[in-house]
């Protein structure tokens, strides 16, 4: 029973991660979710279903459009197969290590839309610099909401994080202007107020700690290599997007090791 959840739970995870795919596309450009239905951007050819099967597809089409040959990006397959991975591991450690209820499978669908936001939210923002209010806002109501529910979660931790997500970025936005140099978008405080009201006042604080160093280690390398101007803008919702599902996953681990490392602050 609990290998069949497991199995279930990636290959859903491959179904979103394809609709996931179809989110970054389309938010970033204003078109609709819906309509038209899946086709190939280049040539308008539109996709049946045998050619839409998450990853078997790029694979057996050799990533490249059935119609007009144009190569797929390989963005498709590994976001697809992020998201599978993500929902495998999530169920792992929702029902497999804790004894399979209704609660869990609650929460770990609760735990699966944040995933799917995420992911989403990491690409749009890797290729365009935007974080979509479509996504975030939603995201912040949803993240409350399900503090009813997870266990690592209150209402009154969801609602500090939510706060203390939106307030630090707020802050250094504003501390940046006054030297006018643009650290932040007004997008990220609304990802960190998303991010807090999932995760808590702890998991905001580590997914913003840990999404900078992350971001200036990763950033850096990138300046330096390709010689880019240091008032290059970087995609930092990306960087915490990845932070935030670390965090997720490893908490304990990460609150363990700040802890030690500030000498108990806060």
């Amino acid at each position: 029973m609990v290998t069949l959840l497991l199995v279930f739970s990636a290959l859903l995870g491959l179904c979103f991660g394809s609709f996931a795919n179809v989110l970054i596309y389309r938010l970033p450009n204003n078109l609709s979710i819906v309509n038209p239905p899946s086709h190939c951007p280049n040539c308008n050819y539109k996709i049946p279903f045998y050619h839409n099967i998450p990853v078997v597809s790029y694979i057996f089409l050799f990533g490249k459009c059935a119609n007009c040959k144009k190569r797929i990006s390989l963005r498709y397959p590994l976001v697809e197969i992020l998201v599978g991975v993500l929902f495998w591991f999530t169920s792992y450690n929702y029902i497999v290590i804790f004894p399979p209820a209704l609660v869990n499978v609650i929460q770990v669908t609760s735990i699966f839309v944040f995933l799917l936001f995420i992911t989403v939210l990491i690409f749009i923002d890797l290729e365009h610099q935007i974080l979509p209010d479509r996504l975030t806002i939603p995201g912040i109501v949803l993240g409350i909401l399900s503090s009813f529910i997870l266990p690592f979660n209150t209402p009154v931790n969801s609602l500090l994080g939510a706060i203390l997500g939106t307030a630090v970025p707020t802050i250094l936005i504003l501390i940046y202007a006054l030297r006018k140099i643009e650290a932040m978008g007004w997008g990220d405080v609304k990802l960190m107020a998303m991010i807090g009201a999932y995760l808590g006042w702890k998991g905001v604080l580590l997914t913003f700690l840990f999404g900078s160093l992350l971001g200036s280690l990763i950033g850096g390398l990138y300046l330096l290599i390709f010689s880019k101007d240091r008032r290059t803008p970087l995609p930092f919702g990306t960087f915490l997007g990845i932070a935030a599902i670390a965090v997720l996953f490893w908490s304990d681990v990460f609150w363990n090791w700040y802890y030690g490392f500030s000498g108990g602050f806060p």
